[in-house]
C-alpha cells in the first residue's frame, strides 16, 4: 500500500480498491476530474456501493497532495469507524437510555469539530451526526483537539440529513435547533425528553430546511456587543443546559 507524507493517507487505484475491500473507512477520496481507464470503473463501483465520500478535483490538487504516481486518486483513511443513525437510536432505547444526540450541519473547521466532540463526550452525548458532504475532516488534528473523545463518541455520517432528522422525529426525539433566528431561549425546551440538538456551520448557521423540521428553535442570550459565539462554545453552552436539566 502506497503511503504518503500525510498521516492516514494512500494513493493509487489498486491500493485504494484494496483498502475499501479490507473495510477501511475512507474519510475523503479525491478523484481527478475526467478520470478514465481500465481499473477506474472497478473503484467507481466500490465508491457507489460503499457510499464513499468523494470529491472530483483538478489534477493540480492531486499533484500537491503527492508528487508520486497517484494515478488520479488520493484518499485519507479515517482513524475511526462510522456508525449509522438507524442502528444507534434503536440500540439506545433497547439499552434503556434516554438519547441525547448532536447534529452538526456543515461544521467544517477541524479544530471546532474536535472541540465540539470533546464537549459532547463530557456532557454524555450518545452520538454525533454529520453529513457525508461538507463536514470537517476527521484526521489527526481532529483527534488531538478532541482529546481522544473521537474514540469514545459514535460518529454517524449520513448522506441525507433531512431524512435522518425525519427518522429521529419518528423515533420519538425532539429536535432542538440552536440558532439566532428565533426569540426562544435555549432554557425553554425540556431536555429530559429524548433530544437531538442541531448546531450550524461557522459561516451561515443551520440550513433553513433543517430549521423547518426542528421541534424548537432556540438561541443563546447575548449580553455583549458581539452578535454570536464560536460554534464549539455554543455547543458546550446548550449541551450543558441539557445536562443541568437532566440532573434535576
Amino acid at each position: 500500500m502506497k503511503i504518503t507524507k500525510y498521516e492516514n493517507a494512500i494513493f493509487g487505484l489498486r491500493p485504494i480498491i484494496e483498502a475499501i475491500h479490507a473495510g477501511q473507512e475512507i474519510d475523503t477520496l479525491f478523484i481527478q476530474k475526467g478520470l478514465k481507464g481500465d481499473i477506474f470503473p472497478e473503484l467507481w463501483e466500490l465508491v457507489k456501493k460503499h457510499r464513499v465520500n468523494y470529491k472530483h478535483v483538478p489534477v493540480e490538487k492531486l499533484n500537491r497532495l503527492s508528487r508520486k504516481n497517484h494515478q488520479g486518486v488520493f484518499a485519507f483513511i479515517s482513524p475511526i469507524t462510522f456508525y449509522r443513525t438507524e442502528n444507534v437510536i434503536p440500540q439506545l432505547f433497547e439499552e434503556g437510555k434516554n438519547p441525547l444526540i448532536l447534529i452538526l450541519d456543515r461544521v467544517t473547521d477541524v479544530r471546532n469539530f474536535g472541540a465540539i466532540v470533546r464537549s459532547a463526550e463530557c456532557s454524555g452525548v450518545h452520538a454525533i451526526i454529520v453529513p457525508e458532504k461538507g463536514s470537517a475532516a476527521i484526521n489527526g488534528d481532529a483527534m488531538k483537539t478532541s482529546a481522544g473523545a473521537l474514540s469514545s463518541v459514535p460518529i454517524c455520517r449520513e448522506f441525507n440529513l433531512k431524512a435522518t432528522i425525519d427518522f429521529l422525529k419518528n423515533s420519538g426525539l425532539q429536535v432542538v435547533a440552536c440558532t439566532e433566528k428565533t426569540d426562544e431561549l435555549i432554557y425553554n425546551p425540556d431536555y429530559k425528553l429524548p433530544t437531538a440538538i442541531v448546531m450550524g456551520s461557522e459561516e451561515d448557521g443551520i440550513s433553513d430546511e433543517y430549521l423547518k423540521l426542528s421541534t424548537h428553535k432556540t438561541k443563546i442570550p447575548m449580553m455583549g456587543s458581539i452578535g454570536s459565539l464560536n460554534v464549539s462554545v455554543s455547543a458546550g453552552v446548550i449541551l450543558y443546559e441539557a445536562v443541568r436539566q437532566r440532573q434535576l
